[in-house]
C-alpha cells in the first residue's frame, strides 16, 4: 500500500525541515521545495534512512510563476497527497518607503501569491478525495504591528485570515479535510540571523524550538485546532493583544523598533531563510 505523501515548502532549513522530519518520522512520504537544492537532497537522504520513507527534492523560488505553476501542476495530480505545508518565506526590517519595492513585491508574491495559488492546488486534490491536511505557516506577528515590518505582518495577518476563511467554506461543504494557521513566536532557526536582528534583545524565555512549534502543529491539526499559538507565553499575548483597541496597539508598535534594529533599514530583499 502506498504511502500517503507531505509537501513541505521552505524545507532546507529551521521549521520546514523539522516538519519534513516529524512528517517522515509519522510515515509520510516526501516531497521537498526549496530554492537550495543540495540542502534538500541531503535532508531528504538523511530522513529516508532514519525512517524508511522516499523523499524527492524540488528546486524552485515560489517568487517566480514558472516555478510555482510547478509545483501546482505536481500538488493537483498526486494521487497520495494527505500533508500540505506552505511555510516558505522570508522577513525584511526597515521602514517601509526606505525598502525596496522588489522586496516588498516578492515578500507579497510568497507569502499571499505562493500560499493562495498552492493551497487551491492541493485543496482541489484532498477535497476529492475526502482526507488531507494544510497548514499555512503565519506568525505571531499576524496579530500585532511592528515598526519596520509592515508587509511582513500585513502579509501574515492575510494568512491567518485566509486559512480561517477555507476553515469555513470547508466545514460549509462538510469536508474531513483540516486546515491551520500556525502562528509561532521567536523560534530558533536561521530566520533572525539572516535577518540581522540581535537575538540578545529578545528574552531567552521568548525562544522556542522549532521541534516543539511543529509537534504543537502537528498536534493541533489531530485536535482540529485552526489557529495555533505555540508557547503560553505567545498565547498570552495574542489574547492581550486581541483586547488592546487599535489605538493602542498601534502605539506598541511603534515603539518596536529596537527588535528590529532601527539603524539597519532595508535596502533590498533579504536572503532566503525558510526556503
Amino acid at each position: 500500500m502506498a504511502r500517503p505523501l507531505a509537501v513541505v515548502t521552505g524545507a532546507s532549513s529551521g521549521i520546514g525541515a523539522e516538519f519534513a522530519r516529524q512528517l517522515a518520522a509519522g510515515g509520510y512520504d516526501l516531497l521537498l521545495v526549496a530554492r537550495r537544492l543540495e540542502r534538500l537532497d541531503q535532508l531528504g537522504t538523511r530522513l529516508s534512512q532514519q525512517y524508511g520513507v522516499s523523499s524527492e527534492s524540488l528546486p524552485a523560488d515560489l517568487a517566480k510563476d514558472d516555478d510555482l505553476a510547478r509545483i501546482e501542476d505536481r500538488l493537483r495530480r498526486e494521487p497520495n497527497l494527505r500533508f500540505l505545508v506552505n511555510n516558505a518565506g522570508f522577513g525584511s526590517k526597515g521602514y517601509f518607503w526606505d525598502a525596496t519595492l522588489e522586496s516588498q513585491d516578492l515578500m507579497h508574491r510568497v507569502h499571499v501569491m505562493a500560499t493562495m495559488r498552492l493551497s487551491h492546488a492541493a485543496l482541489g486534490n484532498m477535497v476529492a478525495q475526502g482526507s488531507g491536511a494544510l497548514v499555512n505557516v503565519s506568525s505571531v506577528a499576524a496579530f500585532s504591528l511592528g515598526a519596520g515590518l509592515v508587509s511582513y505582518c500585513a502579509t501574515k495577518a492575510w494568512m491567518t485570515n485566509f486559512t480561517e476563511g477555507l476553515a469555513v467554506d470547508l466545514r460549509s461543504a462538510r469536508s474531513p479535510v483540516r486546515v491551520q494557521a500556525l502562528c509561532p513566536g521567536f523560534t530558533l532557526t536561521e530566520f533572525h540571523d539572516v535577518m540581522g536582528m540581535n537575538r540578545g534583545q529578545v528574552p531567552g524565555p521568548l525562544w522556542m524550538r522549532a521541534e516543539d512549534v511543529v509537534s504543537e502543529s502537528l498536534r493541533g491539526v489531530q485536535e482540529g485546532r485552526v489557529i495555533v499559538v505555540p508557547g503560553w507565553s505567545y498565547k498570552l499575548m495574542r489574547f492581550l493583544l486581541w483586547l488592546m483597541p487599535p489605538s493602542a496597539r498601534r502605539a506598541m508598535g511603534s515603539r518596536s523598533r529596537r527588535a528590529i534594529g532601527r539603524d539597519l533599514p532595508s535596502r533590498g530583499p533579504s536572503p532566503a531563510i525558510n526556503d
